[in-house]
């Protein structure tokens, strides 16, 4: 069982030796990078490379480890009790179960992705350490122990907002997805875009980068970014002498694709301001 990339998934030979390396090592994939690189796009490949479903659990500031493995509605419970409900003996019926869970007692192997795991509070890796590493936990209300059947792969997402602690690093094998160099990011732009005018995508591509090599830049436009832009500028049916710069703005065309706050458009202002005082 080995990834090897899709056909709408350009995977670099690293990344590939990645996803099988933790395959084989049966260990959480933890995967960092920039926005915007294919983080979370990845564990959909990856399910659909190797045949498998996908359970997504998007993480968000106010989600609790316990979630991932159950929920349980004692208020819910005891309102049925007070109105005569039928089934309130049973404590499962309250219960509810999480992606873990899900994943645990799925039929078939599964891709379990935890998505952003930087977003929660500091302690939710390692609220999930033991059941991680064990592939089980127990379930207090009804007295079981629920264990993976089949052991899912794990990917795990992060855009390095906070720090992870070192005995959840421990448990993981950890890749970090560097930008695309021109030739790979060619190869994705064919992808999404076939058939694109290569004086198009030589020049474009070219602004890009000069854009993210900017000094004093706030936030580097991203791989998703860069391909909205294509997008936007097919739309337009422009070609590279319409991105070609007149002098007056160092400003990209369509620039609200690439450049998302004010200081980092002000940057460009000035430097085409500059550029014409020294003329």
């Amino acid at each position: 069982m080995q990834f090897q990339g899709t056909e709408q998934y350009v995977a670099t030979e690293d990344l590939k030796m990645a996803v099988n390396a933790a395959i084989a090592l049966q260990r959480p994939l933890l995967i960092k990078g920039e926005p915007g690189t294919g983080k979370t796009l990845l564990a959909e490949q990856v399910a659909e490379s190797l045949g498998m479903p996908l359970l997504s659990w998007h993480i968000k500031s106010t989600t609790k480890a316990q979630q991932g493995l159950y929920e349980y509605d004692a208020v819910s419970r005891l309102r049925d009790s007070q109105l005569g409900a039928e089934g309130v003996e049973d404590v499962s019926n309250y219960i509810k179960k999480g992606k873990l869970w899900q994943a645990f007692q799925a039929e078939d192997q599964v891709v379990l992705l935890i998505d952003e795991i930087d977003k929660a509070d500091i302690e939710f890796p390692n609220d999930l350490l033991q059941e991680l590493d064990k592939m089980e936990f127990f379930v207090y209300e009804t007295g079981e122990t629920i264990k993976a059947e089949n052991r899912p792969i794990v990917i795990i997402t992060s855009n390095n907002e906070k720090e992870l602690p070192d005995a959840f690093l421990r448990r993981c094998f950890f890749h970090y997805i560097q930008f695309p160099e021109m030739d790979t990011l060619r190869k994705i732009v064919e992808v999404h875009h076939p058939g694109i005018k290569e004086s198009l995508l030589t020049t474009a591509l070219t602004q890009f980068y000069e854009i993210r090599e900017q000094q004093g830049l706030k936030k580097k436009p991203s791989t998703s970014e860069v391909l909205d832009w294509l997008k936007l500028l097919l739309a337009e049916d422009m070609d590279a002498a319409d991105l070609k710069k007149d002098g007056k703005s160092a400003l990209p065309k369509l620039h609200g694709a690439l450049l998302k706050n004010e200081q980092d458009v002000h940057l460009f202002e000035r430097l085409a301001f500059m550029a014409r005082a020294q003329k």
